[in-house]
């Protein structure tokens, strides 16, 4: 335009001049337009803040005794749990029908409850199942499994409802047992036994096919009987009554496939299917876990004489047993169905038993983190299945222990425990020699991403930005940067997200009280994968130092939690983006850069220094733009959309990894998102007719009511938070209760 401006003015002057008149003034050419004053003038010269390559990755595994001299002796254990409470304990089960429990800090064994006066323990029979409430200690209930001294010997699942309703420490004479589900058994052998709540909040049950070789009753395909499959209760309805209706059959679009029929009972007198049923096709299935991640059911399947599997359950699936074993064909006839292959199998050349393990969620050994754990009881050996990318899996074995692991478990942090039950001893997965370095510092003044001369300012190579909705931090206040490397640049993908590339570092800064309390950094290392890395600040605000397995600390009076890397992936999920701030809906605003005082939409000045790959797709007035939540001059409707989306719709939207289908993005149109006028997936929390949002009535909504818990599993968001954000509730129930309908 200036060229252009040049060649006319020069045009004029030539005709002023070949006029002949000597004094005349030629025209002054115009006033040049303003320039646009933007918040930025040049783009942020990042040089020292970038994402080194990933630590090591910890791989190899070690067994080690955390507990010395602790033995529950030959035909103990078998299954462990730790109370999922504020200080937890490990609960033990004994074959023979004992409860018992220890303090890990302090491992001494008390007796906490016995069923051996009821419990047979023949063959495979025992005390073999634990279950806590999904509300527990709240609700003072534990579940459990075992084979009743009955002819015929009958597996029987149980509420204890504990008679110390504030803290169940121990069982006194006032608890009382209830009978939920009873059913007979064939034999001493595949009476499977494990029971667990899913993260839908009901129960799970995993039954074997009766015993006798080669499934002499024909159990496992035949649905009209309990044996041979999973089982999925609910137990937690408020309709719920003893004695009589003691569970009821989840229905609805999720429900169990057979919901419509009748109760079974305890024989195999049943006409119809059993409603009860969520899989079937199973000979086994001895052990078996959720992941807490995913929320997927993974489950060791034990085979006869030629292979064992690992199966993840899903609703309405048939597995096979007994016209398959493993992945091999063991009978034909009426044998015409679809089923589902285990997505892995061994041979017994291997091992003759397995048992089923966890999903690692840990951190000490990081090179495992999302795989597959398990082991076989005749063998000791003890393997790991990691996806292959492509839906396979692929399977390494990690230890050769002593034939008897019986049970895994996992405790609160993740890490993985396995009892014995030949030795009656309790063993854990810990690093291995050779464990991988780290390339992350110790130390937050030697990342590259706070100013040399003063370790609680950021580095001047990072871009500031603030965000329309505020996810809750416990009422923190946070300030935010972008480590963009040098030469590289932001794609806006169709969804508006931002993808970042390799080498970025988002820094956010926590405050409360005034006083830096953690930093985190979350990385996109060369290789391309995100992580997450925290530093917990000193009380003289002159350093923060790298927090690694995470950790809950005490101040100011409330329980600031330093997330663990397998925390921050829980959160920063990849349907999300990983780096969840930085979309174009959230980054539309107007913001004060320090550095220039000028302030300017935050959109316009990152376009402007050209951050990002290709211009934007029109002007922030007609770009997305998410409310504030805390502004009242929004719309109710756009305040707890934005408040949903920042707070819950990371995980809550398509392939979030969460088991429950529903979509909090604030695009979404409310009866699009799976959560109006629906019944939980995750259970009613015992409320009368719950609904994830109920129009017009924010108590019977089960959303509202996750929001406003802390402490335990149905706590929404359920990790990284102690403190219950009061406005968010008060938003999300005015909002409901506003509601008149779903459109």
């Amino acid at each position: 335009m200036r060229s252009l401006i040049a060649i006319l003015t020069g045009a004029v002057m030539v005709t002023a001049c070949s006029s002949g008149a000597g004094d005349a003034q030629s025209t002054p050419p115009p006033d040049p337009p303003p320039t646009a004053e933007f918040g930025l003038d040049s783009r942020p010269d990042n040089q020292t803040c970038v994402a080194p390559a990933r630590p090591g990755a910890v791989t190899s595994v070690a067994v080690q005794e955390p507990f010395p001299g602790l033995s529950f002796g030959p035909g103990g254990p078998t299954k462990l749990l730790m109370e999922p409470v504020a200080e937890p304990r490990w609960f033990v089960l004994r074959k023979a029908g004992q409860v018992q429990v220890f303090d890990p800090d302090n491992p001494v064994v008390s007796d906490y409850l016995d069923f051996s006066g009821v419990v047979n323990t023949s063959g495979e029979g025992g005390l073999l199942g634990l279950a806590f409430h999904p509300d527990y200690p709240a609700t003072p209930e534990i579940f459990f499994s075992y084979t009743r001294d009955s002819s015929p010997m009958r597996s029987v699942i149980s509420r204890v409802i504990l008679d110390d309703v504030i803290a169940p420490s121990d069982i006194g004479a006032g608890s009382i047992e209830y009978e939920i589900i009873s059913i007979d058994q064939f034999a001493s052998n595949h009476n499977g036994g494990d029971i667990a709540f899913g993260p839908d909040g009901f129960l799970y049950i995993g039954l074997g096919d009766g015993g006798g070789r080669e499934d002499p009753q024909e159990t496992g395909q035949d649905t009209t009987n309990l044996l041979g499959s999973f089982l999925r209760l609910d137990v937690t309805d408020a309709a719920i009554t003893y004695p009589g209706n003691s569970y009821r059959i989840p229905s609805g679009a999720d429900g169990n496939p057979f919901a419509g029929e009748l109760k079974c009972g305890p024989t195999l007198s049943n006409p119809n299917n059993c409603p009860e049923i969520f899989a079937w096709g199973v000979r086994n299935p001895w052990r078996w876990s959720f992941d807490p991640m995913t929320g997927q059911l993974w489950a060791g399947d034990v085979g006869q004489g030629a292979r064992e599997e690992v199966d993840i359950i899903e609703r309405g699936n048939n597995y096979g047993w007994d016209c398959r074993e493993g992945s091999l064909v063991f009978e034909t006839t009426d044998c015409n169905a679809t089923y589902t292959d285990p997505v892995h199998d061994y041979p017994h050349t291997e091992g003759n038993s397995i048992t089923g393990g966890r999903v690692y969620r840990g951190a000490a050994i990081s090179g495992r983190i999302g795989e597959y754990i398990y082991a076989d009881y005749g063998s000791g050996r003890i393997w790991a299945l990691r996806s292959d990318g492509q839906g396979g899996y692929n399977n390494e074995q990690l230890l050769d222990e002593p034939g008897g692991p019986v049970a895994f478990a996992a405790d609160a942090d993740g890490e993985l425990y396995f009892a014995n039950i030949n030795n009656g001893r309790i063993f854990k997965l810990v690093p291995g020699a050779g464990a991988g370095g780290s390339s992350i510092p110790d130390q937050l003044s030697d990342t590259g991403c706070v100013d040399p001369a003063d370790v609680t300012a950021p580095y001047a190579g990072l871009l500031p930005y603030d965000i329309n909705a505020r996810f809750w931090s416990d009422g923190a206040d946070k300030s935010r940067y972008i480590g963009l490397p040098n030469g590289t640049t932001i794609t806006i993908n169709g969804d508006d997200d931002w993808e970042f590339p390799a080498g970025t570092v988002i820094v956010k800064n926590f405050r409360l009280g005034g006083n830096l309390v953690e930093t985190r950094h979350l990385m996109r290392h060369p290789d391309g994968v995100w992580a997450g890395y925290t530093y917990q600040w000193n009380t003289q605000q002159t350093e923060a130092t790298r927090v690694i397995g995470g950790d809950v600390v005490n101040i100011a009076g409330q329980d600031w939690v330093y997330p663990s890397g397998a925390q921050c992936e829980q959160c920063h999920t990849s349907a999300a983006g990983n780096a969840l701030g930085p979309e174009t809906a959230q980054m539309n605003r107007d913001f004060t850069y320090p550095s220039s005082g000028r302030t300017d939409n935050q959109l316009e000045t990152i376009d402007h220094v050209m951050m990002f790959a290709s211009p934007l797709a029109g002007t922030p007035g007609t770009l997305p733009r998410l409310a504030d939540p805390l502004d009242s001059n929004a719309s109710l409707d756009d305040r707890a959309r934005a408040y949903l989306h920042t707070n819950c719709a990371n995980c809550h939207r398509p392939n979030g990894g969460t088991p429950v289908d529903i979509d909090l993005r604030y695009d979404t149109a409310l009866q699009n998102t799976g959560t109006c006028d629906m019944a939980p997936q995750a259970g009613m929390l015992g409320i009368m007719n719950a609904r994830i949002i109920a129009p017009g009535d924010a108590t019977r909504s089960t959303l509202v009511l996750r929001t406003g818990r802390r402490g335990d599993n149905v706590a929404m968001p359920p990790v990284g938070s102690t403190v219950v954000d009061m406005a968010g509730v008060t938003l999300l129930t005015d909002w409901v209760n506003g509601l008149t309908g779903c459109q």
